[in-house]
């Protein structure tokens, strides 16, 4: 076989090889966790076997379960995400975060700043057959920092331990690099969701700190006068979100705390937060992805471990978010594949194929089984019929 080309059975050839073409194989950087978080995670990778997607992939794994990293004092974080650096493309499962001060603490920092990320971006979006709350049916995508603000803020406290006039310190930081990044996103976001940039920090009562990002809004704004601006202050955000705002697809920008908070209330309401993945991303100097990781928004859920009930719908949605940033690199088939992902989900859900915290009987097993086999059937019709999709 001449060097770079993948060999094609008769079933490739339904599903995304060409005979003859040179594929090269693509890398997935995985990132395994914790408990129910790695569970889900087994599962959902289930998706993006070759005889599924009909894709030569690669997937590159590092255990970041909380033993690992605390048997390598972290140095397994580390590794994971040069590895990604190298890859573009990872897939990560919940982690367990420690709450002792002097343990790994939480991988996910030193994974957004090994690799330089600067946005995360997590999408609601309706679950067809599932009613969601406050008469929400159009996307809302909240892009938020991924480093800086509260989160790596220097903390300390001074006064007597445990007295009325103990006092607790917090010195936080953000850099214009990185709310031109959020800024610039979110617009971009918005243009191709056809929706409008709404909401913003508390920039009144934050001038110098919180007004950064309202500055880059604000200049992202004319540089995209062709999307639909609406600042709006962090707490009328959450009421608007509450109280019919959501009249057109959203994309709110925040900071990183902010934007974490805004996070968990916009995923249930649309039904649950293990329905929509999150990615987080890193930029060159044109805003051009370089990383992507996708992944799940929910935690370890310890209290579902090896009970096969899980929803798994987020973690199968963050392998068809990693495909379809494959296809920004020209991987033939990736958009297929990654188009396919996501119609089978939500069509496993509009007919009644549904895990217990959706108000179905499925297992977790089983939910993955139908959408595998709906992305099966899927690329093989549109095989069939010739398109590209």
């Amino acid at each position: 076989m001449t060097p770079g080309r993948v060999a094609a059975t008769p079933e490739d050839r339904t599903t995304g090889y060409l005979p003859g073409v040179a594929t090269a194989p693509l890398t997935i950087t995985i990132l395994e966790g914790d408990e129910t978080g790695q569970e889900l995670l087994e599962q959902a990778l289930r998706v993006l076997e070759p005889d599924v997607v009909g894709l030569p992939i690669v997937l590159e794994r590092f255990d970041l379960s909380l033993e690992r990293r605390r048997e390598t004092g972290n140095q397994i974080v580390h590794d994971a995400a040069a590895a990604m650096r190298a890859s573009g493309l990872g897939i990560k499962a919940a982690t367990i975060t420690p709450e002792g001060k002097d343990d790994v603490g939480s991988p996910n920092r030193i994974v957004r700043e090994g690799v330089d990320g600067k946005v995360i971006i997590r999408t609601g979006r309706r679950i067809p057959g599932v009613t969601p709350i406050a008469g929400v049916y159009l996307p809302i995508s909240v892009v938020r920092m991924a480093v800086d603000d509260a989160y790596g803020a220097k903390q300390w406290r001074e006064g007597p331990e445990g007295g009325a006039d103990e006092i607790a310190y917090r010195t936080e930081k953000i850099t214009r690099g990185t709310c031109a990044a959020v800024a610039e996103y979110a617009f971009r976001t918005a243009k191709k969701m056809g929706g409008k940039v709404y909401g913003g920090p508390k920039w009144t009562v934050s001038p110098v700190y919180e007004g950064m990002l309202k500055e880059e809004l604000d200049a992202a704004a004319q540089r995209h006068p062709d999307v639909w601006y609406q600042p709006v202050l962090i707490d009328a955000t959450y009421a608007g979100l509450v109280s019919g705002a959501a009249d057109s697809p959203l994309v709110i920008p925040a900071l990183n705390r902010d934007g974490d908070c805004l996070s968990d209330l916009v995923m249930p309401m649309f039904g649950s937060i293990a329905g929509a993945e999150s990615v987080l991303l890193a930029f060159d100097e044109d805003f051009t992805t370089q990383v992507a990781m996708a992944e799940a928004p929910h935690g370890t859920a310890p209290a579902l471990l090896g009970k096969d009930i899980a929803n798994p719908m987020a973690m199968i949605l963050a392998c068809g978010a990693v495909l379809n940033y494959a296809a920004d690199r020209g991987l033939p088939g990736a958009e297929r594949a990654s188009r396919a992902i996501y119609e089978s989900v939500l069509e496993a859900t509009a007919t009644g194929v549904r895990t217990p915290d959706l108000g179905g009987h499925s297992s977790t097993s089983e939910f993955t089984t139908d959408v595998i086999g709906r992305v099966r059937t899927k690329l093989d019709v549109w095989s069939s019929l010739g398109t590209t999709v």
